[in-house]
């Protein structure tokens, strides 16, 4: 009870209250007494105002926080205008002085037992003469809404009891006390002390954990397994390593409770058919997201739109890669709790989008994937697609929708069509190989350094045919160059001009751009170069450096090349080549011809951090043969046609003199030529003492 109360008054202050002498604090809502407001234009003399008003408070019969306050303002934060809003938590301890636990004493042989805060007693749990042990619940308190147990100080027997259900105390109020003593077995003990017990909301959580996993649901897995495929907790659990996932929204059901009761929402739509969480994926902390193609064909719903949200945005403010899981049939029309008519105020594909560049991404497709779900795979840097997958950006329902037709899902966008538009970057047997290779990605583009062996270095004296106008696969020059093992291709059905590659060398991740001379012999056209940038671009992104392996003739040219707007396309090979943030490094195997040539060595011959040649190497600003045709076709028209050809091997054979390597390099042009054997291990040399370890 209220026994006094004077608030202060003066100038500039003001006091919100309804409190009056008599009146009965209540414990069941915040007591709030008084609300104590000065004000001044000046802010120490403001303080100071309301440091007079606290003094002048005049209180008696209930505790305020007044000597709190009252500290609080003589703190110099306030002065200097620096209180925030953690300031009472920082400064607690000079706030409050540490005052320490007391033991009650016994009174007459008798321990009090007193109320600890002020509230309303709603049980008393013992009665009079009962044995009660040490901690066991004696008086049962309810302040703030909250309940507050009064235990046992000691093991003995309950005297004194003073209060019933129903009636308010104050703190310090003695309740009753215990007599000291020894107690039996069938003395009162504390509540909860099985560790083992099961409460009735644990019980409840596990049964609803357990029906999100696959154990739940047999006989989808079954069919599953019969298909040849994983399940996408099989899939997420392959792909991070053991121990690592943390799952978040595992408990989500699918937004359609006005029309399916929660029952069946629990059963049929668990996770609401997607996997999300963040796991390490070969030792790297990556965002995981797997659709669930056997919970509503993996449609993207209300539900798994904000889990995926949730990850991708964790992902940018964390740096975390992320790793898609993609096999679905886009967006899902079902889901009822939800405001809106839209649905194009979804903002997953922004946050997806805006991830390029920043953190590495990769998408693994296995099965069927469009619209929605071929969206996100659109925007990550690599592609893993199973051969018998089919992905395009609307499913056979939109497809015939709009009139377009009857199309079978495998029909829509087949694996071995997107090999070749680009689509893919890496085609696999089946799932398995599929997370094999999403984990060789992760480790590739996050820089991870992995102890590496070489290949034997000889092998490349004989790498390229003796016949300087043969055919080569470039393909084993990389493989010879990099880590045993290492070697990650990327999108080798299309732009098959150029070999673009993921590989490690001496450990360190870096990336492979190479000519294959089997293609075009080795001529850039437009998907060529398109591949080579995009892949210079991954690299910048990534932070890897890159490799260049020199064999072309140049660019293609001609009427039907120009037709495929090659101009902006070769010209978009420069750009990422100058822009290049990270080392490049370029050997010259054989021909080094015309534009091509440079736009294969990030602009020209200074472009590169370190460029090398093979003996082999010829350089001209195009084929020799073209230009002797070119520079001395007046001189050549003249001849007969038996003196004309031999004099074009003897101009030929003069070209590639002026072109050879070893000519080059007398006049600077190259900074080195190097033993073919002896290329990896000057690129080893080269990248320790250009790049920092990580």
């Amino acid at each position: 009870m209220l026994g006094r109360f004077v608030p202060p008054t003066g100038r500039g202050v003001r006091v919100d209250t309804a409190a009056e002498p008599g009146g009965e604090v209540s414990p069941r809502y915040d007591p709030l007494l008084a609300k104590v407001v000065v004000h001044d234009r000046d802010l120490p003399r403001a303080l100071a105002g309301t440091a007079r008003a606290l003094a002048e408070l005049d209180v008696a019969g209930v505790a305020t926080n007044r000597d709190l306050l009252t500290a609080l303002l003589a703190l110099p934060e306030p002065a200097a205008g620096r209180a925030t809003t953690d300031l009472v938590d920082a400064r607690l301890a000079d706030l409050v002085p540490d005052r320490p636990a007391v033991a009650p004493e016994a009174v007459d042989g008798v321990l009090p037992v007193t109320a600890p805060l002020l509230g309303a007693v709603v049980e008393v749990a013992v009665a009079e003469g009962d044995a009660v042990a040490a901690g066991a619940t004696l008086v049962v308190l309810e302040a703030m809404k909250m309940e507050h147990v009064v235990p046992a100080p000691a093991g003995g027997v309950v005297t004194g009891l003073r209060v019933r259900a129903g009636d308010v105390v104050t703190a310090g109020t003695v309740l009753g006390g215990v007599v000291p003593g020894e107690v039996g077995d069938e003395a009162t003990g504390p509540d909860g002390t099985d560790p083992d017990a099961v409460r009735p909301e644990l019980a409840e959580l596990r049964e609803r954990r357990a029906a999100t996993l696959d154990g739940a649901r047999p006989e989808v897995v079954a069919r599953r397994h019969a298909a040849g495929r994983l399940t996408a907790r099989e899939t997420v659990a392959a792909l991070v390593d053991e121990g690592t996932f943390v799952e978040y929204g595992q408990l989500g059901i699918a937004a359609q409770r006005a029309r399916r009761s929660l029952a069946e929402l629990v059963a049929r739509t668990p996770a609401d058919g997607m996997v999300t969480g963040i796991g390490e994926v070969d030792g790297v902390a990556c965002a995981v997201l797997a659709y669930d193609y056997t919970v509503l064909a993996g449609t993207q719903g209300h539900t798994n739109h904000r889990k995926t949200d949730r990850l991708l945005e964790l992902a940018a403010e964390r740096g975390l890669p992320v790793v898609l899981v993609a096999e679905g049939g886009g967006g899902r029309p079902g889901d009822t709790d939800v405001a809106g008519f839209s649905w194009l105020d979804v903002p997953t594909f922004t946050t997806m989008a805006r991830l390029a560049g920043r953190v590495p991404t990769v998408a693994v497709v296995s099965g069927y994937c469009f619209a929605g779900n071929a969206a996100l795979v659109g925007c990550c840097d690599v592609v893993v697609a199973t051969e018998d997958s089919s992905i395009g950006m609307g499913g056979p329902a939109m497809i015939e929708a709009g009139g377009l037709g009857v199309v079978a899902p495998e029909d829509v966008g087949p694996t071995a069509v997107h090999a070749a538009t680009g689509v893919v970057d890496v085609v696999v047997p089946d799932d398995a190989a599929a997370v094999a290779a999403a984990r060789q990605a992760v480790g590739l583009l996050t820089g991870r350094v992995r102890p590496g062996e070489p290949a034997d270095q000889r092998a490349l004296r004989t790498a390229l045919p003796a016949d300087r106008v043969r055919s080569y696969d470039v393909r084993p020059v990389v493989t010879t160059l990099a880590d045993a093992g290492s070697v990650l291709e990327l999108r080798p059905g299309f732009g098959r001009g150029i070999v673009t590659a993921l590989a490690r060398l001496d450990g360190r991740p870096v990336g492979f751009v190479a000519n294959d001379p089997r293609h075009l012999g080795g001529a850039i056209d437009g998907e060529a170069a398109d591949k080579a940038a995009a892949f210079l671009r991954l690299c910048s992104s990534a932070r890897l450096p890159v490799v260049s392996l020199v064999d072309t003739p140049g660019f293609m040219v001609g009427p039907d090349s120009e037709r495929t707007g090659t101009v902006r396309r070769f010209g978009g090979l420069y750009v990422a080549g100058a822009q290049l943030p990270v080392p490049l490094l370029a050997v010259v195997l054989r021909k080094a011809y015309g534009l091509g040539a440079m736009a294969m060595l990030g602009g020209d011959l200074r472009a590169p951090v370190l460029t090398l040649s093979w003996p082999t190497g010829e350089f001209g600003p195009m084929s020799m043969e073209g230009a002797v045709r070119l520079g001395h076709r007046r001189e050549l028209e003249a001849l007969d046609p038996e003196a004309r050809a031999a004099r074009f091997a003897e101009l030929v054979a003069g070209s590639y003199a002026q072109g050879r390597a070893l000519n080059v390099a007398s006049a600077f042009e190259v900074d080195d030529v190097v033993d073919p054997a002896d290329t990896r291990d000057v690129l080893v040399r080269a990248l320790a003492g250009l790049t920092p370890a990580p």
